[in-house]
């Protein structure tokens, strides 16, 4: 053959399993490749005589050595190998025995690296959810309320009366549930607690930690953001490997300082360990450590639907030659995650809101050197290697944190759609903004949570209690909503006993990138000195369990004298009552 025509590429089969290990031939003194043919088709024969089930192998890359090439194929297998001689590593064991490895081996683990994500999801096609959510027919709430601790979180008599008789359309607010029980009247929302997503990720918890007895079992970082829901895994054993912010915890269980010379837990993970993902999905690095060291990521990824409907319309976006604005917090585990995905697909960059989307479009409706530079600094670290403005502004696509306010996301939609309009027209402005007449990647759950709230909101009301974790995203978005109607009198709560008494409250101030502070508690005045009856709105984010909700109206009820308050036997016989 000329010297000047590449010999043929043989054709190598990555057999994984499920615990993304690979499989390996032991021939002699070094470790090689399983299943290698000249084609495909020989490839594939000789991969299925160790494993008659296999997933249909993909071809990812071509990897050049100084001797054969090699055209590599990833599948996923079943079961044990037919063949003696092969047995499953995983990738951190084979980067230790680097010098046992034929160097045909060798040279595709070199070029492994950018395909790792891959890896645990071989059996999904691209348009398959990593889990689905579940019909309520095969709901698990049994397995995180064994005992009493847990029911008093998750039950709730008034909270399960009102969703069954006030949501008439899980996907559309009715009109607010009214609780009258005398001295205090108290307005719910249609909507409002666990969304289908959390709903998802908390059984997933709480099933693996029943199923594996003996196994460590940890989560990526928190389940949701609600500090009695993960306290309540922490109890039953659960551990975090980093904070949501994503700091390592050491074996000692406090988050470990850079560089320091404290062991982590991700040092300690083994393929024999369970690690769960939660619903805010994670990032393409921590899932290829876990990759690394032959952790089942797949079974245990409990990354919500509606998570991955925005990875999904990111990715098509980019298909499409649209560069992706993300509109979220660069400091949440969801945008992180979305901003990882997203960057596999198109350049990409993260927005907090429209007065960073005008920023960009002051570049856009009229580019200069010196507002390209100064845009490159400014959102340092929120873009991907290499965005240039110049190149990557002109065709966008927004795609949002799911859990932020509509109305701000669809401002910036109609924002970038105008820009574009008044820079080419009417007719050709609107084709470079990608799916500018659609607007669904926020959550519906959310939303439909929002506008319930919205219809609440028009009741006379005394005061509104917002129950979720001080980190929680879409529950501080319901507090605006309410602070914008009610101003002081809306309190931002993580539990009852935040309710100091009828007199004060201790109020969550959430972080505030403008102000430049961070989260903090304030005390703040209730009701000093009125002993008249109220009207209370009490609404929770979608990671509040209703446990929570009945504890306010309990602790609310406290105040006043009982023989002015009716029973929850009647108050419930009037809700059913319409």
């Amino acid at each position: 053959m000329s010297a000047d025509i590449p010999a043929p590429a043989l054709c190598v089969m990555l057999a994984f399993n499920a615990s993304n290990q690979l499989a390996v031939r032991r021939a002699g003194t070094m470790t090689g490749h399983a299943f290698v043919g000249a084609d495909e088709a020989m490839a594939v024969a000789r991969l299925e005589s160790c494993f008659p089930k296999h997933t249909p192998p993909v071809e990812y890359f071509t990897s050049e050595t100084n001797g054969p090439r090699y055209r590599v194929f990833f599948a996923q297998v079943d079961g044990a190998p037919a063949d003696r001689e092969v047995e499953f590593r995983t990738l951190d064991q084979l980067d230790g025995l680097r010098a046992e490895l034929a160097p045909a081996l060798n040279a595709v683990l070199d070029g492994l690296e950018p395909y790792l994500i891959e890896v645990p999801y071989l059996h999904l096609g691209e348009n398959d959810y990593i889990y689905k959510f579940r019909v309520e027919r095969d709901r698990n709430r049994d397995i995180y309320q064994q005992d009493d601790a847990a029911r008093g979180l998750y039950q709730s008599r008034l909270c399960e009366a009102i969703k069954a008789l006030a949501r008439t359309n899980e996907r559309s607010a009715s009109k607010p549930a009214t609780l009258d029980f005398g001295a205090v009247r108290y307005v719910i929302p249609s909507h409002f607690g666990f969304c289908l997503g959390v709903k998802n990720a908390i059984e997933r918890a709480y099933e693996s930690l029943a199923e594996n007895p003996g196994k460590r079992v940890f989560m990526l970082s928190e389940l949701i953001h609600n500090p009695f829901v993960n306290d309540d895994l922490l109890r039953r054993g659960l551990r975090f490997l980093q904070t949501d912010k994503g700091l390592p915890f050491g074996i000692d269980g406090r988050i470990a300082p850079p560089g320091g010379p404290e062991p982590l837990l991700w040092d300690t993970l083994t393929c024999d360990d369970i690690v769960i993902i939660p619903a805010f999905g994670a990032t393409d690095e921590d899932k290829k450590r876990l990759v690394r060291k032959g952790i089942r990521v797949a079974q245990f990824d409990a990354t919500c639907m509606l998570v991955e409907k925005v990875w999904k319309a990111a990715r098509t976006f980019g298909r499409d030659g649209y560069s992706i604005i993300i509109h979220g917090k660069s400091e949440h585990e969801e945008t992180k995650a979305t901003f990882s995905n997203t960057r596999r697909h198109a350049p990409s960059i993260i927005i907090r809101n429209l007065e960073e989307a005008k920023m960009l479009g002051d570049f856009i409706a009229v580019p200069t050197e010196a507002k390209r530079m100064a845009l490159l600094t400014r959102f340092a670290g929120l873009h991907t290697p290499g965005f240039d403005p110049a190149r990557h502004l002109d065709r966008i696509a927004i795609v949002n944190q799911t859990t932020l306010l509509m109305n701000e996301t669809a401002s910036i939609i109609d924002y970038f759609k105008s820009l574009f309009v008044a820079k080419y027209g009417e007719t050709d402005g609107p084709a470079h903004v990608g799916g500018a007449g659609k607007k669904d990647t926020l959550c519906y759950a959310t939303q439909v949570n929002q506008d319930a709230l919205q219809r609440a909101l028009a009741e006379p009301l005394d005061a509104a209690f917002i129950l979720g974790g001080k980190n929680s995203s879409n529950t501080y978005q319901l507090y605006r909503l309410c602070e914008q109607k009610l101003g002081h009198r809306a309190f931002f709560i993580q539990s009852e006993a935040n309710i100091n008494s009828r007199d004060e409250i201790t109020h969550y101030v959430f972080p505030s990138a403008k102000s430049g502070k961070g989260g903090h508690t304030e005390v703040h005045p209730l009701w000093p000195g009125d002993d008249t009856p109220k009207r209370v709105l009490i609404t929770g984010g979608a990671s509040c369990p209703d446990g929570l909700v009945q504890q306010v109206v309990t602790r609310i009820n406290s105040f006043f004298p009982p023989q002015g308050l009716r029973n929850i036997d009647a108050v419930l016989a009037d809700l059913a009552a319409g």
